[in-house]
């Protein structure tokens, strides 16, 4: 190969490294688009991740709360009104029971206490991403598996890309929101280009000094990051503090 040929052949390759770079940063929250705003009553699809155990616990007394909770007087906020999303996608992890359970009764409790229509709601399961004493030089098999999964939901799910994710973690939820990057950086089926998929990533209650490993990596590439102790506001310089959430 000729000196020309190798200059050219690297400087080729140089200029797709930077607009590879560049179009990364362009799907970072930093630099992400403002959402559109939606016309009242249209069709929001919204996605939410149960992690199993105290994070699913956790999620489910914050969805209660928000739904459920204390009436404006008292609280000087709104309550969620649970059908502008009118179609709820619920992720555990396989063999995951219990959660599943939980966002079936949830579903229930909010269409038997409204006594309207809530829209429609559907449970579905992904591998984990990762097992309890799994070895760790297999985690990144499991978690490419997980990915795939959840990468197939996303596209080729029963409403399509959804329009907010909202988790709190642990690994399956890590996996899928880095699945999301993935698939709006390479703009799959124009989800970038319609905004879809905004994230909110809760920090566990549990963490009041430092953040958790997902919530170290998602603070980079969710929209929203938020925590339930002051002293990590500002955690990873994104983390927003708004009180406790999940009691």
């Amino acid at each position: 190969m000729s000196n020309t040929t190798t200059k050219v052949v690297l400087s080729t390759l140089l200029v797709l490294a930077a607009l590879a770079w560049l179009r990364l940063i362009a799907v970072l929250p930093r630099f992400r688009a403002r959402p559109v705003k939606r016309k009242r009553g249209s069709p929001t699809h919204l996605l939410i991740v149960l992690g199993s155990g105290g994070h699913t616990a956790e999620m489910m007394y914050m969805l209660d709360n928000a739904v459920f909770g204390a009436p404006l007087e008292q609280t000087k906020r709104r309550r969620l009104n649970w059908s502008n999303y009118t179609h709820r996608t619920w992720v555990v992890s396989s063999g995951d029971s219990v959660s599943a359970t939980r966002a079936k009764d949830f579903e229930e409790k909010v269409r038997a206490e409204s006594g309207a229509d809530c829209g429609t709601y559907e449970v579905v399961s992904v591998p984990r991403a990762r097992k309890i004493y799994q070895p760790l030089w297999t985690s990144p098999i499991s978690c490419l598996h997980c990915g795939w999964e959840c990468a197939k939901l996303l596209i080729w799910g029963r409403k399509g890309f959804p329009d907010l994710i909202m988790t709190n973690g642990p690994a399956t939820a890590t996996v899928l929101i880095f699945t999301c990057v993935l698939l709006r950086l390479l703009n799959v089926r124009g989800c970038d280009s319609q905004g879809k998929m905004r994230t909110i990533y809760v920090e566990s209650w549990a963490r009041v000094k430092k953040l958790s490993l997902s919530g170290r990596c998602l603070c980079w590439v969710a929209d929203r990051v938020l925590v339930q102790w002051e002293e990590l506001k500002g955690a990873g310089g994104r983390a927003e503090f708004h009180g406790v959430l999940c009691f």
